[in-house]
């Protein structure tokens, strides 16, 4: 049976070139998929009254590490330095896959309330093999589309995180793609998080990348985050060892080279940036100009809940706020004027959307409201206070709305947030996250 919804009489924000804006319009979409696109539409639908919403493609997130939601706000003042001991080396370890599954579940869900239809799970916490699947059955159960990217255990700072000579076990992320993505078809596919040179050893790098590979799965790396892994020059040795690709996502890049930017672009790389971590925690200023002036399309992130908010709003302001800060003060420096391509807000919203969307390698079925994707679709309400009236729909979208503006979020096609409350049992995953918070807690504290 044919299942048919109906946007009615929103303003679309299409970010697909050949649709464009409407004033107002209407989004058909049909068992999942995106069926039209257009001012009017009569079709035999479900009707949702969009009047007084501006419709969008939903927010893709390209590198959160989910698990770390039972732990959120733990370490607010945190530079990177403190993260690895704070977090890697203290909460880390304690970690059962009944927290990572509540994790997972409440982080997920959270991504939904906010927007986010697409996130890349950086999930390096598969202390046994237990975990990943506590992991995937959580984001499976929240019906977000997720890339479940499996990345090491963390049971030990020295061991994991220094110099590491351990690989990744093969043999179970062979089991997780057979066990769960068969299919790269379906809401979750999968990729490999990897530590990448100056974390690992040489062979292990080597060893990771290969494995990706070998099972046609996709690599997601942290690189040049801080002044000391930009003296690493992560992606000048990648480059070194033959392993740059197409397949790659490179994360934060604040210190990279000029040699190595270069090398990201002619191999076809791709970029995700988490800007409210990097001004924060001391990664080093949002790359977001630097990646756009070599050609790529920059994406957005969250990264870890444990010091910044997990909603995309508050990353689009942080990027748009830093690098414009950041041009305008290097301008006023040298006595010039600023240039043309400083960052607008309507170039945040593509950022946040059709970018995450190639970066994750989901560009051909979602990020865009364009009649064959997938219908993934977020409404903002713009008749709230701190929105209205609305002169730019696209700049009410970046600089104006927040969380409590998110009025509806559809996946696949599924309406997982109606009239501003989300369709799951939000309940039980407040309780869970809760019960892992504090087993944790106790965990952490006993002698």
């Amino acid at each position: 049976m044919t299942v048919r919804t109906l946007l009615r009489a929103g303003q679309v924000i299409s970010m697909d070139p050949d649709i464009g804006d409407l004033p107002q319009g209407d989004v058909l979409i049909e068992d999942g998929r995106i069926e039209a696109v257009a001012p009017r539409i009569d079709a035999d639908a479900e009707v949702l009254d969009m009047t007084g919403r501006i419709v969008i493609p939903g927010f893709v997130d390209t590198h959160r590490h989910t698990w770390e939601a039972s732990i959120r706000g733990v370490a607010p003042d945190a530079t990177l330095d403190d993260y690895f001991v704070d977090i890697l080396d203290t909460f880390a370890p304690l970690y059962t896959p009944q927290d990572v599954y509540a994790a997972n579940l409440a982080g997920a869900l959270e991504c939904l309330n906010a927007g986010i239809t697409t996130l890349v799970d950086w999930s390096h916490i598969n202390n046994t093999p237990a975990h990943p699947d506590a992991a995937i059955q959580a984001l499976t159960e929240s019906g977000i589309r997720a890339q479940y990217a499996y990345g090491s255990a963390n049971t030990s700072l020295a061991d994991y995180w220094f110099e590491s000579k351990i690989a990744i076990p093969g043999d179970d992320v062979r089991r997780i793609r057979t066990k769960y993505f068969a299919s790269d078809t379906g809401l979750l596919t999968m990729a490999l998080a990897t530590r990448g040179p100056g974390f690992c050893v040489n062979d292990v790098v080597t060893a990771e990348w290969a494995l990706a590979r070998d099972l046609d799965i996709p690599i997601t790396v942290h690189v040049a985050m801080g002044r000391m892994a930009g003296r690493f020059g992560m992606v000048r040795q990648l480059h070194d060892l033959g392993l740059l690709g197409p397949d790659t996502t490179y994360i934060h890049c604040c210190y990279l080279h000029e040699d190595e930017w270069r090398m990201v672009a002619d191999s076809g790389g791709t970029v995700s940036i988490a800007p409210q971590v990097e001004t924060q925690m001391g990664h080093g200023w949002p790359p977001v100009t630097a990646a756009l002036e070599h050609g790529l399309r920059p994406s957005l992130s969250i990264d870890v809940v444990t010091t910044v908010p997990g909603d995309m709003f508050t990353q689009i302001r942080a990027a748009f706020g830093a690098e414009r800060a950041r041009l305008n003060a290097d301008c006023w420096q040298a006595n010039m004027p600023v240039p043309d391509t400083m960052l607008t807000a309507r170039q945040m919203l593509e950022i946040a959307t059709r970018n995450g969307a190639h970066v994750a390698g989901l560009e051909d079925r979602t990020g865009s409201l364009t009649p064959g994707k997938r219908a993934d679709v977020v409404a903002i309400d713009a008749t709230a206070l701190n929105i209205a009236p609305v002169h730019d729909a696209a700049a009410a979208v970046t600089l104006s709305a927040d969380v409590s503006n998110v009025d509806t979020v559809i996946v696949d096609g599924v309406i997982r947030k109606r009239d501003g409350r989300l369709t799951a049992d939000v309940a039980r995953a407040r309780r869970l996250v809760e019960e892992s918070r504090d087993r944790l807690l106790a965990a952490k504290a006993a002698p």
